[in-house]
């Protein structure tokens, strides 16, 4: 997988949030579909969108001229999200291919700018992926009502 914000003349990937994020959603959702549907859980990878959406919180609730400093003071705790990740790939919550969108996304943001690039992505990738999950192709998982009757 390879994540760019920007294009070779340093300006914003026109595609960013439209056909490469789409891009990211379906093979992320690759790799759902080969772990059986164990790993990359819609519920999983919104976690981490969570934590996004939080430190996008923190910093528009604050007067703009405040969000830069506190920005350089969030962003630690945002690549955290790298170990994280790591972490849920060790126990098969995720697989490498959403592990490596986070980390090569993240090794993009040091400024305020970038974070809020960043969110933009993390908001269409999961959009797309969305969109994947719900067409159908997820592998199909037996389900038990109350009663203990299969479905």
């Amino acid at each position: 997988m390879n994540v760019q914000f920007r294009s070779n003349d340093g300006k914003l990937d026109p595609e960013l949030f439209s056909s490469k994020a789409d891009k990211m959603a379906e093979e992320v959702f690759g790799g759902q579909l080969r772990s059986n549907g164990k790993a990359n859980k819609p519920t999983q990878l919104r976690k981490f969108y969570d934590e996004v959406l939080k430190f996008d919180g923190m910093l528009k609730s604050l007067p703009s001229e405040q969000q830069n400093e506190e920005f350089e003071k969030l962003l630690p705790y945002l690549k955290m999200l790298n170990a994280k990740a790591s972490y849920a790939m060790g126990r098969d919550l995720v697989t490498k291919e959403f592990k490596d969108f986070l980390s090569q996304s993240l090794v993009q943001v040091k400024s305020k700018e970038d974070f809020d690039i960043f969110a933009g992505l993390f908001e269409a990738f999961m959009g797309f992926y969305k969109y994947y999950d719900e067409k159908g192709e997820r592998p199909q998982r037996e389900h038990q009502n109350r009663g203990g009757q299969r479905r």
